[in-house]
């Protein structure tokens, strides 16, 4: 991904704010500016945007791959191990030493959710002015480029992939980690066949039977698979950083009579959603689209999520689709729609799919067929 447009829009909300600098300490927002994204963040890692500079601090252990992947001004590189060539073993002393650059009585932006405390008393003692900017960052990720978006409808087709080969390899016996093999696999044999050098992330959870479906966010074990079980397989895949989300539920073997009630309202929601999402209206609004049905069926005490959230780079990121949120929907947003009910003694019923809105109107950009008769096996 090129980032440098990126960092034109961050210098925009700086000169706009009358700001000197933006402190990006969330490991998401220094791989949406920088396009470095490592493997852990144990270690401290921080990007310092400025009107005509860029400075990256880092761990020793990571100077190669920033050097590869992004295009800063300067790195600065802090050791973990004794040596006798000078380099600094404190990234606290580095980051002073980055501020030192600034001039006196600078004012700075950073994410107040993310940057330690620590880091914030130091500006505050060193004189700086600070200002929350984690809302225009949000602002400028949730407005995905093309670039983007070809990306995340990439990750979309695999995802949907995926989960195919685990519900048609799905059957009695077999346990949840033994489905999502299948989906993995076809994942690994995908991406290594057909993108080279690319990167991939992937989550995957299939939680079975009444009980384990009724807790939304569980991971896959080694139960087995039971005739009549109710399953939610829920899968996202990253490609490059850049991920798409599709969910199913499904049973092994034929519903009860009640399971089938209460998917028969899942499903309506879910396709209300679908239908109600699109440029111009607001994220409380797709919402209740999808509580509307739920409420006339008499089951919205069994709801205990938002409809839906954003997706990029992040698994779940804003703008949320919830009762509470009043922003107005606008292209280039990408969403997952996913209302839930949990029903205790019936089970959990979830469906989910990855939307681009568009000005001309709403991309569905994951697909797998979502009524009862083809999600019995």
């Amino acid at each position: 991904m090129n980032t440098s447009h990126r960092v034109a829009r961050l210098r925009e909300v700086l000169k706009a704010r009358n700001l000197d600098a933006a402190i990006i300490f969330n490991f998401e927002n220094q791989y949406y500016f920088s396009g470095l994204k490592a493997i852990t963040y144990s270690r401290p890692m921080i990007l310092v945007v400025e009107e005509n500079k860029q400075s990256l601090i880092i761990p020793k252990v990571e100077e190669n791959h920033a050097k590869e992947k992004t295009d800063v001004d300067s790195l600065y590189i802090y050791q973990e191990v004794r040596n006798s060539s000078g380099e600094s073993t404190d990234y606290k002393a580095l980051f002073n030493d980055v501020l030192s650059k600034l001039n006196d009585n600078s004012k700075v932006g950073i994410e107040y959710s993310s940057l330690p405390t620590d880091f914030t008393m130091s500006l505050q003692s060193q004189g700086f002015e600070i200002e929350d900017i984690q809302q225009d960052v949000v602002d400028l990720r949730s407005i995905k480029s093309e670039e983007e978006i070809e990306a995340i409808k990439t990750s979309g087709d695999l995802v949907s992939g995926a989960l195919k080969n685990t519900l048609e390899n799905s059957s009695i016996k077999a346990s949840e980690v033994d489905i999502d093999y299948f989906g993995n696999q076809f994942l690994f044999d995908e991406i290594s066949k057909k993108f080279t050098n690319s990167t991939l992330d992937y989550f995957v959870m299939s939680p079975s039977g009444i009980e384990r479906t009724n807790m939304p966010h569980v991971f896959s074990n080694t139960r087995k698979l039971e005739e009549g079980d109710i399953i939610i397989h829920s899968r996202q895949v990253g490609l490059n950083g850049y991920r798409a989300e599709c969910e199913r539920t499904y049973f092994v073997g034929e519903p009860s009579e009640k399971q089938k009630e209460v998917f028969d309202v899942m499903l309506r929601a879910h396709n209300a959603a679908l239908d109600f999402i699109k440029v111009g209206v607001t994220a409380k609004e797709v919402d209740e689209a999808a509580l509307r049905v739920i409420r006339e069926a008499g089951l919205e005490k069994y709801v205990s999520h938002r409809t839906g959230h954003g997706i990029g780079i992040g698994q779940h990121e804003e703008p949320y689709l919830r009762f509470d949120n009043d922003l107005e929907l606008k292209a280039g947003m990408v969403f997952c729609i996913e209302p839930g009910i949990y029903v205790p003694g019936v089970g959990g019923f979830r469906h989910s799919d990855t939307v681009v809105l568009r000005e001309d109107g709403t991309e569905i950009i994951t697909e797998y067929p979502r009524e009862l008769e083809q999600l019995i096996f």
